[in-house]
């Protein structure tokens, strides 16, 4: 975990790799019940056996459930002391670059691309986020990722 002091200490890392997450691992069950919470049962999806003999060989992730992990991947990267609350304010240029078939390992590489004051005791963060997949030199997804904290 990457600590900072205070919104000043982390806006000072502008135009800098900030962090890579540590790697979390995609279940059936994380791609099932994000298939029930948003609706999206597409075969490659949750159909196991078929999707064994589908154009990838094994059962993916949505792109979608890769990145709602962004929140994961910051929550337990990046901590700043004395923050009061930070909300997610939007996404820009969202690619999903190749597959996740289950069982994959993943991780983020967040840099911090801009840091701009906001409302008297905020910040908003655009960070340029890059997410792999172990073993494989194609990343899985990249998002500008627009986030919003407050001292």
């Amino acid at each position: 975990m990457k600590t900072f002091a205070n919104l000043a200490e982390l806006a000072a890392c502008v135009g800098q790799d900030v962090a890579v997450s540590e790697w979390v691992t995609i279940t059936q069950q994380q791609v099932n019940q994000f298939a029930e919470a948003t609706g999206d049962h597409q075969w490659i999806h949750v159909d196991v056996e078929r999707a064994k003999q589908g154009p990838f060989g094994a059962p993916i992730a949505h792109g979608f459930l890769t990145l709602s992990l962004l929140p994961q991947f910051f929550d337990k990267t990046i901590l700043v002391s004395a923050k009061s609350m930070g909300v997610n304010y939007g996404l820009n240029k969202v690619r999903f670059m190749a597959p996740v078939p289950v069982g994959s390992r993943l991780r983020a590489h967040l840099h911090l691309h801009s840091a701009t004051p906001i409302d008297v005791n905020g910040l908003q963060l655009q960070w340029n986020v890059t997410v792999e997949r172990e073993g494989s030199d194609k990343p899985v997804c990249a998002a500008e990722s627009l986030v919003r904290i407050y001292a």
